[in-house]
Order: C-alpha cells, then sequence, then structure tokens
C-alpha cells in the first residue's frame, strides 16, 4: 500500500514532499511496532537507546557523550538517565579523572533487561523481511545522503 492510501492524501505537491512525509510516516510507524516489545518491560524507545549505547561502550560514559549517540538527538539525556536510575538499570559516578563529570554505566539488572530484549532481534528483522538485503543497502545509502545534506537555514 502507498502512502497516498495509508495516511489517505491524493496527492503531493512533488516527489520532494512525498519523501518527506513518507519518511515521517515511516519513522512512525516502526517505533510504534518495536515500542511494541519495549512496553513489554516497562522502557521507553530513548531508555533502550541509551542502555543500547552503554552496553556498546567499554567504559562509563558522560550524558554528553550519551547525548552524541543517541538516535533522537533532541532528547533530555540527563532526565532519562535519571528515570534509569530510579529503575536501577544504570548508575551514576563521579567521573575519578574529572570531578566535574558524572560516568553512567550500565547496572547488572540494565545488561540482564538489554539481553533480554535481545529476544526480540529476530522478531523486529521479521517487520523489515519485505525489504532485500540489496534494497536495505540502498536504502541507507539514500539516508546516510539525505542526513549529509547541508541544512539550509
Amino acid at each position: 500500500m502507498g502512502i497516498e492510501q495509508d495516511i489517505q492524501q491524493a496527492s503531493f505537491r512533488n516527489e520532494f514532499q512525498k519523501m518527506g512525509i513518507n519518511l515521517m510516516y515511516t519513522a512512525n510507524w516502526l517505533n510504534e511496532r518495536i515500542g511494541r516489545f519495549l512496553v513489554q518491560e516497562d522502557i521507553t524507545q530513548q531508555q533502550y537507546n541509551i542502555l543500547r549505547i552503554l552496553r556498546g561502550s567499554d567504559k562509563p560514559l558522560s550524558t554528553l557523550k550519551i547525548r552524541e549517540r543517541m538516535l533522537d538527538k533532541m532528547s533530555d539525556t540527563s532526565r532519562i538517565v535519571d528515570r534509569l536510575i530510579v529503575k536501577e538499570l544504570v548508575a551514576k559516578n563521579i567521573c575519578p579523572s574529572d570531578k566535574r563529570l558524572v560516568d553512567i554505566t550500565l547496572t547488572a539488572k540494565g545488561l540482564a533487561l538489554v539481553e533480554r530484549l535481545d529476544q526480540y532481534n529476530d522478531q523486529i528483522d521479521a517487520i523489515l523481511q519485505g525489504v532485500s538485503e540489496k534494497e536495505a543497502a540502498t536504502l541507507n545509502q539514500i539516508l546516510d545522503k539525505l542526513r549529509s545534506l547541508p541544512d539550509n537555514k
């Protein structure tokens, strides 16, 4: 089904407008489907993103370093980290080399949660099964190109 049917819009101003709306709609569509797995564990996509970042790091990270790696650059990383601390999924420690910084680390409970969420990887892959690996590579190239274009403010 095309974007026209999904959002019940008969036409677009041009292909660029259609592409932009299609990207936003598809991102929301995908977020909703992936979010179903996270809801079962009582975490948000942003919280999962931070847990994923921390698991992939070989050392503790500051909130600034976490924000640099976040998918959602507009997120309030400090507030999300604080919520993860309350859930005992991450810990905050003073950075030994710079007392002005706070190191964020993944707790054993947080690691166990991320590993439990790994069980959904095949189901998440299945959501995208209608796209070939070659098509996925092409789409990735196009999306990377789009993000690298100059910002015309």
